[in-house]
């Protein structure tokens, strides 16, 4: 695993929601979600009603885009992550497991899962200089 995805996953492992983006061919749409996020698979694990805006966008376009950000005002401690990727249906038991070990409350209202296989990801990271940015794209695609 490279060192640049390491020092993303370890961001995202201090972070539990993303702000994710979809598009129809003419609605867009943006929303939050609570995540657990699996480094070896480089995927995100979500939850979500089918009935909502987000998941009939994805049904038709499964690309999506989406943030996850620390929210401060001091510049020199801003950090956020950029990521782009595919939304799937999740079958993968282990993320299941992922998804429910970080969120034990969810199994009471047996959500419906979803993983975010993401083929890139730039991570902004104002700690180690202004406007310091490390991107990873997937290059096994």
């Amino acid at each position: 695993m490279s060192s640049n995805l390491k020092k993303i996953a370890l961001f995202l492992q201090k972070h539990h929601v993303l702000t994710l983006a979809t598009m129809d061919a003419q609605e867009l749409s943006a929303c939050n979600l609570f995540y657990a996020f699996d480094m070896e698979k480089i995927s995100f694990v979500v939850a979500s009603s089918e009935d909502t805006t987000h998941i009939k966008n994805i049904s038709k376009n499964p690309k999506i885009a989406g943030t996850v950000v620390l929210e401060t005002k001091t510049v020199g401690k801003i950090e956020g992550v950029q990521f782009r990727g595919e939304f799937l249906e999740l079958e993968d038991e282990g993320l299941k497991k992922l998804y429910f070990k970080s969120f034990p409350y969810a199994l009471a209202m047996n959500p419906k899962l979803w993983q975010i296989k993401v083929d890139y990801f730039k991570l902004t990271d104002n700690t180690l200089g202004f406007g310091k940015k490390i991107i990873w794209t997937n290059s096994s695609l």
